[in-house]
């Protein structure tokens, strides 16, 4: 076939096999980091010490990687479900990242008419994973101040009667966490059209506040509210594992569409490896805490620089030209995250990621070159 011929195959197929919406997105893109200091992603920028980076060498080369997950990923289970003290008559159940469990969340709430509804700005795969399902997508800006708009909430909630309720605590990009009254209330709001609640806690090892407690100390009223974690933010954005918990009946029916398998035998032994020195990631989060609210007052100092309260790993912070000053920042060697054109609320923001005392130093040396 000639090379013509081949292209006009393509063609001929993308234009009668491959969804016409999806031709028109852009894929998850990630920025390319390399020699750079690399604060645009929310990671922990601190590794394992070198014993322990020893230690869990030889407790992988022990895993029997040829065999299918098993038993291991059991034990798994059972350890996150003690670390987190999940809550009587609730269960908790295993992703490859918090992002396929948004997808599979997608997948198994898809009956007719379904749609699912979150604040804007927010985490782009809650309408990511809706339109790849097939779902509808309703976003409800923010205020001003970035607080929920509890009156829009409402009105668009029972309007549209969402199929699951997108509530990230604290969000991303904005890196503050609600008011607790407003989400009782949009909880409960939810409840009258049996719509599921889903409290997305990416960022929970740095906030102040967990919604655990409230299903802790209120089963009945979050009955219906399925909380969501990753251990991306923990320190192992590289094992990428997140985990669902929520009352046994709703876990035991999402859990039939997750794929077999779905987390390898090394996710796990490294899940499990983290979490029996669960210590040395409590210290380094609170090294972030610390590093973080000695950034904002750092930042609160640079003119033209409007920093926003965080509850998260990143601050969110205004400037004159998101653009130029991204692009300052990256030509002195630091990369970060343009979120201004995201939503108009987000207008000349960069979001800037927590990082080691050494690398919040350089980020703030090229931010004032760059601006």
């Amino acid at each position: 076939m000639t090379t013509v011929g081949r292209s006009s195959l393509i063609e001929s197929v993308l234009s009668a096999r491959i969804r016409r919406d999806i031709q028109g997105i852009h894929a998850y893109a990630v920025q390319d980091a390399t020699g750079m200091v690399k604060l645009d992603a929310m990671e922990n920028p601190y590794g394992l010490p070198p014993a322990l980076q020893v230690a869990l060498g030889e407790r992988l080369g022990q895993v029997a990687i040829n065999r299918y997950p098993g038993a291991r990923i059991d034990d798994l289970r059972q350890a996150l479900a003690r670390h987190v003290r999940v809550p009587a008559g609730c269960a908790l159940m295993l992703g490859n990242g918090s992002d396929e469990l948004i997808s599979l969340l997608a997948m198994a709430c898809d009956v007719p008419g379904a749609s699912i509804l979150a604040p804007v700005p927010g985490f782009v795969m809650y309408g990511m994973s809706a339109q790849l399902q097939g779902l509808g997508f309703h976003g409800v800006p923010l205020t001003t101040d970035f607080e929920l708009d509890e009156a829009a909430m409402l009105a668009a909630m029972r309007q549209h009667r969402p199929a699951i309720t997108y509530l990230a605590y604290p969000n991303n990009p904005t890196a503050n966490l609600w008011d607790a009254a407003v989400m009782r209330r949009l909880i409960a709001a939810a409840a009258e059209f049996s719509g599921l609640v889903v409290i997305d806690e990416a960022y929970q090892p740095f906030a102040s506040r967990t919604w655990l407690d409230e299903m802790h100390a209120e089963p009945a009223a979050n009955a219906h509210v399925l909380l969501m974690r990753t251990l991306s933010k923990f320190g192992l954005a590289g094992v990428r594992l997140g985990y669902l918990i929520g009352a046994e009946a709703l876990v035991r029916e999402i859990d039939k569409v997750r794929p077999p398998y779905n987390v390898s035998v090394l996710n796990a032994e490294c899940a499990l490896f983290a979490l029996e020195h669960a210590e040395v990631f409590a210290a380094q989060a609170a090294a972030i805490r610390a590093e973080r609210e000695k950034l904002l007052v750092a930042l609160s100092d640079l003119p033209g620089v409007h920093p926003f309260p965080s509850e998260a790993n990143m601050v969110l912070v205004r400037v004159p030209d998101a653009d130029r000053v991204f692009a300052g920042m990256k030509a002195a060697g630091v990369l970060v995250k343009n979120v201004s054109t995201m939503h108009p609320l987000v207008a000349r923001c960069l979001r800037l990621t927590v990082g080691t005392p050494a690398e919040n130093a350089q980020m703030l040396q090229a931010l004032r070159l760059a601006l």
